[in-house]
């Protein structure tokens, strides 16, 4: 029986106007929830393997249903921490063509943003375990969530559970005091394998690269540059994927990622998504899909190219989880990506 896959992080309130609107152009918002490493969490158990989530939660009626829609998904919350503070919440309005997305946090207080180191039981959380996933989104909540994420990956890495960091930079939540690259460098020297963004590699681990993210073309050389610059910064890590996003406009993006393993340097395949129905949860996505890969699949190629996979499906629908069986992924890898109906 395979090991359990442990996340951490903040599970949000996500409140959405119907359709493509603006904020409050009607009297209404599409109410669910999302996270991260809750994203990931469904991605894995969506695609059978055991997850466990945990978190921090205050005792009120939302945060049970948050709790409910987990479960739902077959994820174990049995770990789940409740304390005081309140549920965060976040609002998206989902951009089209050339109006970007937009996202308001109101997460301040939060529960999870006043926990800390001690208030989650590590050994029993890690019973049975062979994985952990964490992103660099929870260390910039608050100084007491960051000393908290270091406590758990430092003692994953002493039960030696592999450990997976998203870094996913957070311009607007880096308000305590600290850089991201003061926290995320530290953090970092835990971690097993990272995923990454071209941004969160620089302004995360403050490691530079000649790429500009706004120039929709991407560059294999300039990326095998910067993965190479992370290892050879991180001489414990055992790789990094990095994922490329060409923004054409907000509802047409080029996918594809890239993963250096010290052995190779690997490329995708890319996909070309035209109609972006929601892209928020698309890097979470891909981690879930590369966590399975990893785990299940014989090369890491195979695993890369199935994490993109799911990464591009998960364009497809509405809301913060990824959706898709590892059944309807392999068919998109193999090709089956015409959109005929299935009958």
């Amino acid at each position: 029986m395979a090991k359990k896959i442990v996340t951490f992080g903040e599970i949000m309130l996500r409140l959405a106007p119907p359709g493509l609107e603006r904020f409050l152009q009607t009297p209404q918002f599409v109410a669910t929830f999302g996270g991260g490493e809750a994203n990931v969490a469904v991605s894995v158990a969506n695609f059978g393997l055991d997850a466990v989530y945990v978190t921090v939660l205050p005792e009120n009626p939302i945060a049970d249903a948050a709790v409910a829609e987990l479960r739902r998904f077959g994820v174990d919350t049995s770990r789940i921490v409740r304390g005081k503070g309140r549920l965060g919440i976040y609002y998206l309005e989902g951009g089209a063509n050339q109006r970007a997305s937009k996202v308001v946090y109101d997460r301040a207080g939060s529960a999870i943003a006043l926990a800390k180191p001690g208030d989650i039981d590590w050994d029993a959380t890690f019973a049975g375990a062979g994985w952990f996933h964490v992103t660099g989104i929870t260390p910039a909540i608050s100084a007491t969530a960051a000393a908290l994420s270091l406590e758990a990956v430092r003692k994953a890495r002493e039960l030696g559970l592999t450990v997976s960091c998203d870094l996913n930079y957070r311009k607007n939540l880096w308000k305590y005091g600290k850089t991201a690259a003061e926290v995320m460098s530290e953090l970092v020297r835990y971690v097993d394998i990272a995923i990454a963004n071209e941004e969160d590699v620089q302004m995360a681990l403050g490691i530079q690269a000649d790429v500009d993210v706004h120039a929709g073309k991407l560059d294999r050389d300039v990326y095998q540059n910067l993965t190479e610059k992370v290892l050879d910064a991180y001489p414990d890590m055992q790789a990094i994927a990095v994922t490329l996003r060409e923004s054409h406009s907000a509802s047409h993006n080029g996918w594809a990622a890239c993963l250096n393993d010290r052995k190779e340097f690997l490329v995708s395949r890319s996909y070309d998504i035209t109609h972006i129905v929601d892209r928020v949860g698309g890097g979470d996505s891909f981690a879930g899909g590369l966590i399975y890969g990893l785990l299940s699949l014989p090369t890491h190629a195979a695993a890369l190219e199935f994490a993109v996979a799911a990464s591009c499906l998960k364009h497809s629908v509405p809301g913060d989880f990824n959706r898709f069986t590892v059944d309807e992924v392999n068919a998109l890898v193999k090709g089956g990506g015409s959109g005929r109906v299935q009958r």
